[in-house]
């Protein structure tokens, strides 16, 4: 009986180790898919940011040029008052 028993909690031991060790390794493979997450996450939040830049600096430079051609009508009027 002692024997049998003996050779249980050996099994259980080994049982018990196997477990911690596998639990181990799931949690570190479920760290590193978070990190790779944030760092797709990040990326992807940097792109949006450059991208919203880019159309900002878009539409600057339409009402720029809408603005242009405003005052070059505004002046072209004026020189038309002033010959007559």
């Amino acid at each position: 009986k002692k024997k049998r028993r003996k050779e249980r909690k050996k099994r259980e031991k080994k049982r018990r180790k196997k477990e911690e060790k596998r639990k181990k390794e799931k949690k570190k493979k479920r760290r590193e898919g978070k990190k790779k997450k944030e760092k797709k996450k990040k990326k992807g939040e940097r792109e949006k940011k450059k991208n919203r830049e880019g159309k900002k600096g878009e539409k600057e430079r339409k009402t720029e040029g809408k603005r242009k051609a405003e005052e070059m009508k505004k002046e072209g009027k004026k020189e038309k008052n002033e010959m007559n």
